[in-house]
């Protein structure tokens, strides 16, 4: 769900993505400038789509019918994601790099899969073996190694 949800807010604030990589409590993406809006309030509309559709407002609950747990969290109170974020320029293909390697094998160093492969939430199998995503995936292009003009 997260990813459909990623590739819909993709195309409407019209941004490229050269990676990512879903986490059970948070993810990681490589994204270049939206067209629409900014990366901060692209963050904000993903985390909260995607919230409000897996946190549903729970049932309310008949007086006779007993509890599973006695203590349960109120809804306002339930977090689907951390709360904060960590912004990042990338302006080097070796930095590009070096971002999505560590994205790749942030399953690996959790202990949730052994390769980076075996993790099916990522954009590394998009990379290593051409796979299609569900999210499209953009070869991004660094803004300072463009090719400057040549002197006449």
């Amino acid at each position: 769900m997260f990813l459909r949800i990623f590739e819909q807010v993709r195309r409407k604030h019209k941004f490229e993505v050269a990676g990512y990589v879903v986490m059970p409590e948070h993810f990681h993406i490589l994204i270049g400038e939206p067209e629409k809006g900014n990366p901060s309030s692209i963050l904000q509309i993903l985390k909260q789509t995607v919230a409000r559709r897996l946190l549903k407002p729970a049932r309310r609950r008949r007086n006779n019918q007993p509890m599973l747990w006695e203590e349960g969290l109120p809804v306002q109170n339930r977090h689907f994601w951390q709360a904060r974020f960590y912004d990042f320029n990338v302006y080097s293909n070796e930095k590009r790099f070096e971002k999505l390697r560590y994205m790749h094998r942030n399953p690996v160093k959790r202990g949730l899969v052994s390769s980076p492969e075996l993790w099916a939430w990522s954009s590394f199998r998009a990379y290593m073996y051409a796979e299609p995503s569900i999210v499209k995936i953009d070869e991004l292009e660094p803004r300072n190694t463009k090719k400057k003009p040549e002197p006449k």
